[in-house]
């Protein structure tokens, strides 16, 4: 996204003792109180990692799932669920209804995903099961699809069209609620306004879409800081954290079945629970990763999401926050408001870092600052006008009739 920005350089042990355990990004609280939360509800992070998910594939990590993903060779850098449909009922047939193939196959539990006997869900992208707020989400977008299904039907829609005015009707209302819902949660309801209306900035993908590593590997790496340290997932369960008791790649247990009303603020119910504030601090669960989601690690240093995104930062050349700042007219927050002079480190800001500080700092944890806030609108919404199948191309201009708490509650 910035090429000509010099690429940001630090030991590892700076990176190490910026993200481990006591570290500076340790946020060594035990539970989460009213000063810790922000104003954005707890269900905004999931739904952020679903769109990352719908954007990005590791090739490398899912290269041995191919069998059960069976998507390696057909993603694309688009915001159009990939992750869901794959390559639809005629390439990827396991993902439907063997009677009805225009409708996604669902578990054996009501509130589950469909599994193999191993318990590994068959679904177009395995990551989306690696806790079970994901993968409950993940079902949500499958019975929305459905009861899309249901309403082209019901509207008298030629069979042979059903499927393809169903996924189309899914694909807009998702991508919709991405810039009018999603983005105005995260980076403000006038700043998301003004991208949409201008289109991206910095961001002009042409022909051969890309996504921007200052996007992948650090800004849109800001819902790490949002995650709780526990979660009610109902009004009978007890607070959770999300490791190790919330793990995925298992079936979901009938208690923990989410009521989505605990995590999106919905019309006449009362307010969802609130996600951490952006503050440069990761709760206690994600510096301590399980070996089933990073494996066996002889460096403890490396079980932690903090430094594992530090390296990946540095490890693909990205430049520093204050360099990125500085190149979209943006002035720099001080050594103070970085508040990592207590490592012995006196340069610039790993570009993951300083987007949270900034929000911090800026905004108060609620909202990403300019710099994180500008990488990732520009990205959303390029790639979304890059897609001349997008609703934002429709010839007929388009309103949903669905928001993202009425999908979550189709059955």
């Amino acid at each position: 996204m910035f090429p000509r920005l010099p690429a940001f350089r630090a030991e590892e042990e700076f990176l190490r003792a910026l993200g481990r355990v006591g570290g500076v990004c340790d946020c060594e609280a035990t539970e989460d109180t009213p000063e810790s939360l922000a104003e954005t509800a707890a269900g905004w992070p999931v739904f952020g990692q679903f769109v990352a998910h719908d954007t990005t594939a590791d090739r490398s990590r899912l290269q041995s799932d191919t069998d059960t993903a069976g998507l390696i060779n057909a993603r694309s850098p688009k915001l159009n669920l990939e992750c869901l449909y794959g390559d639809g009922p005629t390439g990827h047939p396991y993902l439907f209804q063997r009677d009805d193939p225009t409708k996604f196959r669902l578990g054996k539990e009501e509130a589950d995903l469909q599994r193999n006997e191993d318990g590994t869900a068959i679904i177009g992208d395995p990551r989306n099961d690696s806790h079970q707020l994901i993968s409950q989400f993940h079902l949500a977008m499958l019975k929305a699809h459905n009861a899309f299904v249901d309403e082209a039907r019901t509207q008298g829609i030629e069979e042979a069209r059903v499927f393809d005015e169903a996924s189309q009707q899914m694909r807009w209302h998702y991508q919709w609620i991405i810039l009018h819902e999603f983005l105005p949660s995260l980076i403000g309801v006038h700043a998301a306004a003004e991208v949409c209306s201008k289109g991206s900035r910095y961001f002009h993908p042409g022909e051969h879409v890309f996504i921007p590593l200052e996007f992948a590997d650090a800004a849109y790496r800001y819902g790490h800081a949002q995650i709780r340290h526990r979660y009610h997932l109902n009004a009978r369960s007890e607070p959770l954290p999300l490791f190790p008791d919330l793990l995925g790649f298992r079936p979901v247990p009938r208690e923990h079945v989410i009521d989505w009303k605990m995590f999106f603020d919905t019309a006449g119910a009362p307010a969802a629970q609130r996600a951490k504030k952006m503050d440069g601090k990761l709760v206690r669960s994600l510096l301590e990763l399980p070996p089933s989601i990073t494996g066996e690690c002889e460096i403890a240093d490396y079980h932690s999401l903090a430094v594992r995104d530090l390296q990946r930062g540095q490890g693909v050349g990205l430049p520093s926050g204050e360099a990125v700042a500085k190149h979209i007219g943006v002035l720099p927050l001080d050594a103070e408001q970085i508040g990592i002079a207590s490592t012995g480190w006196h340069g610039e800001t790993p570009l993951w870092y300083y987007i949270l500080r900034e929000a911090a700092v800026l905004e108060e944890g609620n909202r990403l600052g300019p710099v994180g806030a500008r990488i990732v609108a520009d990205v959303l919404v390029g790639l979304i006008d890059a897609d001349r199948n997008s609703f934002r191309h429709s010839e007929e201009e388009w309103r949903p009739n669905k928001m993202l708490s009425d999908l979550l509650t189709c059955s």
